[in-house]
């Protein structure tokens, strides 16, 4: 199983999201093809609604301990309440280009 299904998998399981997209972005860092190190994720759910930001991050956190001890190098994380995706009109920002580690823009 990749670990993008992974992730999905497990964040579906515990969190049960409104709305949840993973993308594998390890394509856009210096890594060998075909990596599965970098992510994307873009969550929607009531279980966010009156947390902090650093607490909904938690909750993502460790629901995917096991993958970010190892397997995961970066891991972007968008979590929204219903309302609050509403309001982005479902819409999560781009991710910035990658620098490649040490490269200067």
């Amino acid at each position: 199983m990749s670990v993008q299904t992974e992730i999905e998998n497990k964040l579906s399981e515990s969190i049960k999201p409104d709305y949840l997209q993973v993308i594998n972005e390890s394509s856009n860092h210096n890594v060998p093809p075909g990596s599965e190190s970098h992510f994307k994720v873009t969550i929607v759910s009531d279980e966010f609604d009156g947390k902090m930001l650093v607490a909904r991050h938690r909750i993502i956190n460790k629901v995917l301990a096991d993958e970010l001890s190892g397997k995961i190098h970066a891991l972007a994380l968008h979590t929204y309440t219903p309302a609050e995706w509403q309001a982005k009109n479902a819409h999560a920002p781009q991710s910035p280009p990658c620098l490649g580690g040490g490269k200067q823009g």
